[in-house]
């Protein structure tokens, strides 16, 4: 069902009408051929770009049979979440029935890689781009630019502010403040917290750390004895914990999702479990639930790598016109040690450490479970 605003006659349509209008106002006598050879093109091209879009009333002009072509854009290889997010993207594709092809542009880079990637997708003549954006605004100008020629933006997990592009994340304020006020209640308001944060800059860590502070504000007697950038890459977590507890006094940790690798530094420093916070993460989920009763407390705050799924969603909305909302924000859930029952009930014994098993996401979700987007199969693959 592709739009015809998202088509190449239509890309020609317009270019033909920019030039005529350029052609009206010249004052040359000679241009009136042009003028009438580019009128009889324009009004060829329009007929062909009106049958491309049988009438479905009002604004709505598409094609039943899909067949759109989605790229994907990811700066952060090697992580589990963004594996996870972009294979429930993928699985989302395959069930929807109506996407021939996702191409995935996957890599390391800040803003000027994701740039050029976004630049090489609109330039592969993609219906709709589905990116984890690397800054908020910084993107702006080549999200309008797609925008603008036809092409469907979505930005998932972290929120952009160019016009017209739609949104699609997590309450990422809302995951760290309530996070950060579980442990900080652990601690009965008074003790001495690492803050373990992500990427720098990136829209997700600015708005965690913001959510975290909101929190910190409440609890005058809560001392933050550090603060990292882990990455959100499991290694540097882990090293950068094994330090931590090894040569300072801290009575919690908060992590922006580095949470398992944290839990086995204190294993492997042979030190008393402190309270922590992390992400539904397979692993962080099943360490709760084994060493509950060896003394560790935590806390696991939904984050679902599957709003990339939600992203396809919303953007197969869009092509076939169904007026998405601009924005759609999904509300964390908290899964404590308090209650195990509740902690066994997202565990998956067969899934990666990395990976959420809250993949199922209503109303935006079609596939069937976490079996699909484990396969991680888009259409044609």
């Amino acid at each position: 069902m592709q739009s015809y605003r998202s088509t190449n006659e239509y890309r020609m349509f317009t270019v033909l009408w920019t030039k005529f209008q350029e052609e009206v106002h010249m004052k040359n006598r000679s241009t009136r051929f042009t003028i009438l050879t580019l009128l009889l093109t324009f009004a060829l091209a329009f007929t062909a770009c009106v049958a491309v879009a049988p009438e479905t009333g009002g604004d709505a002009m598409m094609e039943e049979e899909g067949g759109f072509v989605v790229g994907v854009s990811n700066t952060l290889v090697g992580n589990g979440w963004r594996e996870q997010m972009i294979c429930a993207i993928k699985a989302e594709a395959t069930a929807s029935g109506l996407v021939d092809s996702v191409v995935v542009v996957n890599r390391n880079g800040g803003p000027t890689e994701q740039i050029a990637d976004l630049e090489g997708l609109i330039s592969q003549g993609v219906d709709a781009i589905i990116l984890n954006p690397t800054d908020r605004e910084g993107l702006n100008a080549v999200i309008e630019s797609a925008i603008a020629q036809g092409i469907v933006v979505v930005a998932v997990d972290q929120a952009v502010t160019a016009e017209g592009a739609y949104v699609a994340t997590n309450d990422q304020t809302a995951y760290a403040r309530l996070g950060a006020e579980w442990l900080f209640e652990q601690l009965g308001g008074s003790g001495k917290v690492v803050e373990m944060r992500g990427i720098d800059g990136v829209p997700a860590d600015t708005d965690r750390h913001n959510g975290f502070m909101e929190a910190l504000a409440n609890y005058p007697d809560i001392e933050v004895v550090a603060s990292t950038f882990t990455g959100w890459d499991p290694s540097t977590g882990a090293q950068q914990a094994l330090d931590l507890i090894t040569t300072q006094e801290i009575d919690g940790i908060w992590t922006s999702g580095i949470d398992y690798p944290v839990v086995e530094q204190f294993q492997v420093a042979d030190v008393d479990f402190v309270p922590i916070v992390g992400a539904d993460n397979n692993g962080f989920v099943e360490q709760l639930i084994q060493l509950a009763d060896a003394g560790l407390m935590g806390a696991a705050v939904t984050n679902p790598p599957a709003i990339g799924a939600v992203g396809m969603a919303i953007a197969l909305d869009a092509l076939t016109g169904n007026n998405p909302p601009h924005e759609t924000i999904l509300t964390p859930q908290v899964f404590t040690t308090a209650d195990l029952d509740a902690l066994n009930a997202i565990y998956a014994p067969d899934e990666q450490v990395g990976w959420s098993t809250y993949v199922d996401i209503e109303p935006y979700t079609s596939y069937n479970g976490s079996a699909d987007v484990s396969a991680c199969t888009a259409p044609g693959e």
